[in-house]
């Protein structure tokens, strides 16, 4: 059994650009973030709307999370070092985690205002101008989120992803309240100010919570299903014949990087320098399929006579029984901790 390990990065250029790259969307996420907070609070002190006040205070914590994203992607793209041999792209989760406490944080104070809003309400004014100051602000928001968001998934960036999910559930409270200001302006049904605000309130600790979940599950590596399943529709596609099997494909995420185990089962009979190719084969397969950093540990396993059942190498000298069906790889299969047999 012979074990052959290869590190498979990307293009250093690319990923030069990448960092910059998010890290010109998190400053520009930075900056938008600031010119909205004090929108919303000119629109609070207008009006004296306790909901647009907690739509601003969410905005001191969309500040707060952009400044630390930014130091996150910063500190992610560093190089590895003798105390972070995996690299510092764990920082990414933790950095989503902070942002959801902030997020929790800020939809508890919200509930606090809103009861006590309820029980001393205030006068509200100038409503109609409150009213193009938010909706403006929700405008803006849902952009950039929608932007973020999508640009953090093709870059497979959960610091990217967060930020643009929080600006997003954030252009969905303006707009949410942008109704209520309209119809409190209409009906003076001045009440329905502290129960929208409860009810942002409730949709900002949910948020919280599904990037704390993200971002526990992240650092605790728990499987990532959606990245496993591209991984092993890559290997897939880029099958070859000399590949009998792979198994134990494991995949664990550090930031944007990518770290793949797996068992790669070759003909027993290959000298060292076919089984090096083979194995740089699959890991350029994967390298070329993510625009991050991979790293490929690939062991190479020597066949076994019950391997015959599914091999399909042409002309091979040692077959002791004929191919009968192929193994189909899919999540599951790969996944196991075993080689795979023919009943």
């Amino acid at each position: 059994m012979r074990l052959n390990s290869y590190f498979c990065g990307g293009n250093p250029k690319k990923m030069t650009r990448s960092i910059r790259y998010k890290q010109k969307l998190i400053l520009i996420s930075f900056v938008v973030s600031v010119v909205l907070m004090l929108m919303k609070f000119t629109a609070y002190f207008v009006t004296n709307s306790n909901a647009i006040l907690t739509d601003a205070l969410e905005s001191i914590i969309n500040i707060i999370a952009a400044g630390f994203a930014f130091y996150s992607i910063y500190l992610s793209s560093q190089p590895k070092d003798k105390n972070h041999p995996y690299g510092h792209g764990k920082i990414e989760f933790f950095s989503a985690g902070f942002e959801g406490a902030l997020i929790i944080f800020a939809g508890i104070f919200i509930i606090y205002e809103s009861i006590l809003n309820l029980i001393h309400p205030s006068g509200l004014q100038q409503l109609s101008l409150g009213l193009a100051f938010i909706g403006f602000t929700a405008l803006v928001n849902l952009i950039l989120g929608l932007h973020l968001s999508r640009e953090g998934k093709r870059m497979d960036s959960l610091t990217l992803v967060a930020d643009g999910k929080h600006l997003i559930a954030d252009s969905i409270s303006s707009i949410v309240l942008s109704v209520g200001i309209l119809i409190m302006n209409l009906t003076g049904f001045y009440r329905l100010d502290s129960f929208l605000s409860l009810a942002f309130a409730l949709v900002i600790l949910y948020n919280g919570y599904q990037l704390i979940r993200k971002s526990v599950a992240g650092l605790m590596d728990e499987v990532d299903t959606p990245t496993l399943a591209r991984v092993v529709q890559v290997l897939k596609n880029s099958k070859n014949v000399g590949w009998i099997d792979i198994h134990n494909l494991r995949v664990q995420k550090y930031g944007a990087d990518l770290h793949i185990d797996c068992h790669l089962t070759m003909p027993y009979y290959w000298n060292l320098q076919r089984v090096h190719d083979e194995v740089h084969a699959l890991e350029d397969a994967l390298k070329n399929a993510f625009t991050s950093n991979v790293e490929v540990f690939v062991h190479a396993d020597p066949c076994l006579p019950e391997c015959c059942h599914y091999c399909q190498v042409p002309k091979c000298p040692v077959r002791s029984a004929p191919w009968q069906e192929e193994v189909d790889w899919n999540l599951k299969n790969l996944s196991a901790n075993q080689k795979h047999f023919v009943n």
